[in-house]
């Protein structure tokens, strides 16, 4: 277990002083981890009702992250994923409690209404006017069945908003208490895990997964959910959950929601918003009204990856209550209305073609294709590559980049200009492939497409290695590496070295015959650029090979120095894979 802790046994208190010492707002009990609002007792001698939540660690931000002005007075936070003991919370009570009472907000584990239950009691024997709320939003979970009800999950952070509203506002304790009923009663949510979470203490994950598995309807405390199926893609995912979710509140055409895409912890961010957007395109299929939607970490597992979706029924009163101001560190101080629609901007495609496209029997659209086909191939291969001295992500690149060009082939323009051709591949190439490669290898077909048109006739095959060069000299000034540096510049300059090399030995030795090369679209028949191109070729490969023994200066590499040592860069080896590519193909063009 890798964990940022400085002993398993001193979470919570450690987690808590680090959360108030960042927020001057908040003050707390350490000997009960109860985390108050600094201004709890003047809300209170102002006749605002006290809102407290809590129970077991492990969820944070919650609960202590909705601790402010506009939702909780307290939180009570006990061991991860361990109800807080029953003194805590009546320390929590009596800390914040005034004249108009004390409203606990619970999530409906065992642990936690009893431990509040018994609080509340004592509380009351003392004066002190105490409701309670449970809330049981799981509808992974029967209404009725043999367990212990169904599970207070992520939809809590809702009641705590909406109760906390109307307790901003000076309703009486019975009011606000049923105001935050109903909204638990309107709520339903459901999860799905990718993955389980490790409890520090334990040191271990609380169950397993395959790399295929996924864990649906679970709850928020590492224990296993309702079933278990296959890995899905992420709009399958989310139509299974709301279907439910809609099925279980009985959500009927036009009905107006609140929608919380939540993060169960190890989600990236990138797939919460894929989430949320399969889940807002999901709903409006279904006419279902979304009035307002939040995406984020809202109550969590401490590290599982994964998340779960709530609903809650709307009216405008509820949407008032959502939409009033609060403070606090964890609820979002932005957002919340969804675009009416998804917007798209309008692009000005470069690589449109009006007229005759690249032909289907053109040699050079049969290059392009071939060097697609191979980076397509090898992007298993160049993505391992990319782990040992890079970010991991150049196979994926190159093999992204190359399905857009398969797919905008028949834009570009005809193989008798061959320079527009170059342009429309580097058109593609720098909106698809980003990083460190993409414009490196737009700047590439860019210097080739302008030294080819300065020709002013079909390019031969020596016209193809002064592109070819120019291409190089392009990248290098782009980049600013020079061979040695262990980039691809270590296997594309000697690689345009070589081709020079072999066509300036071919063009002085003495003919002997018919001509050797046939006459094929967009390559000018008295010679070749399939001449020379083995000795580019073995060129590239050497200066790859070398690039194991090179200490990175540039690129990707130089960021992780000397362990770069022994690997080959995968910028180097991708130069021989499409030269190779292009070997073949005009290979097999003479055979047509």
């Amino acid at each position: 277990m890798k964990k940022l802790l400085n002993d398993p046994a001193s979470v919570v208190p450690d987690m808590l002083d680090g959360l108030v010492a960042l927020n001057p707002e908040l003050t707390w009990l350490p000997h009960s981890g109860v985390v108050i609002r600094a201004d709890a007792q003047s809300a209170a001698a102002q006749g605002e009702v006290a809102l407290i939540s809590g129970g077991g660690s492990g969820h944070e931000p919650a609960h202590a992250g909705y601790v402010g002005p506009g939702m909780l007075s307290a939180a009570v936070a006990g061991e991860v994923f361990t109800s807080p003991s029953t003194d805590a919370v009546l320390d929590a009570i009596r800390a914040v409690a005034g004249a108009a009472g004390v409203l606990l907000i619970v999530k409906n584990y065992t642990g936690d209404r009893f431990n509040f239950g018994l609080a509340a009691e004592i509380a009351r024997s003392e004066g002190i006017p105490v409701e309670m709320v449970i809330v049981a939003d799981d509808v992974a979970l029967s209404a009725s069945g043999e367990h212990a009800g169904r599970r207070g999950l992520a939809g809590t952070v809702l009641v705590h908003k909406i109760a906390g509203a109307a307790a901003a506002e000076r309703r009486p304790l019975k009011e606000v208490a049923q105001i935050a009923r109903e909204a638990a009663a309107a709520l339903g949510t459901m999860g799905v895990a990718l993955t389980p979470c490790t409890v520090p203490a334990a040191g271990r994950p609380g169950f397993t997964l395959g790399d295929d598995e996924i864990e649906w309807g679970l709850g928020i405390h590492g224990e296993p959910g309702v079933r278990r199926g296959a890995l899905e893609p992420a709009g399958a995912i989310v139509e299974t959950l709301l279907s439910t979710i809609i099925d279980d509140l009985k959500l009927a055409t036009h009905d107006r929601v609140a929608l919380l895409v939540n993060n169960l912890g190890g989600t990236p961010a990138s797939e919460l918003a894929i989430v949320a957007g399969d889940a807002i395109r999901y709903l409006r299929a279904r006419n279902v009204r979304i009035e307002r939607a939040w995406s984020g970490t809202f109550l969590s597992a401490l590290d599982m990856a994964g998340v779960s979706l709530t609903l809650l029924r709307v009216d405008e009163a509820r949407l008032g209550w959502l939409d009033a101001a609060t403070r606090t560190s964890a609820w979002p101080l932005v957002g919340g209305h969804p675009s009416e629609a998804t917007r798209h901007a309008p692009v000005r495609d470069e690589t449109a073609q009006t007229g005759p496209g690249l032909s289907v029997e053109s040699t050079l659209r049969h290059v392009i294709e071939a060097i697609c086909d191979d980076l397509i191939a090898a992007e298993a291969t160049l993505t391992q590559m990319d782990h040992h001295v890079g970010d991991g992500d150049f196979g994926t690149s190159a093999a992204r980049v190359a399905r857009a060009v398969r797919s905008t082939i028949d834009t570009c323009p005809p193989e008798s200009a061959p320079a527009d051709v170059l342009r429309a591949l580097s058109a593609t190439v720098r909106r698809v492939m980003g990083g460190t490669s993409g414009p490196l290898y737009a700047v590439m077909l860019l210097r080739a497409a302008s030294e080819l048109g300065k020709t002013g006739r079909m390019p031969d095959a020596r016209a193809w290695s002064h592109a070819f060069s120019a291409a190089v000299e392009g990248v290098m000034e782009l980049g600013g590496a020079r061979p040695g540096d262990r980039t691809m510049v270590d296997a594309l300059d000697p690689a345009a070295r070589a081709l020079r090399g072999a066509l300036d030995a071919s063009d002085a030795a003495p003919s002997d015959g018919p001509a050797r090369h046939a006459v094929v679209p967009g390559i000018a028949p008295q010679t070749s650029p399939e001449t020379g191109l083995e000795a580019a070729i073995e060129a590239a490969r050497r200066g790859a090979a070398e690039t194991a023994n090179m200490t990175p200066k540039r690129g990707r590499s130089s960021y992780v120095g000397e362990r770069a040592l022994g690997f080959v860069d995968p910028g180097a080896h991708a130069v021989g894979l499409w030269l190779d590519a292009i070997r073949r193909a005009l290979a097999r063009g003479r055979e047509r």
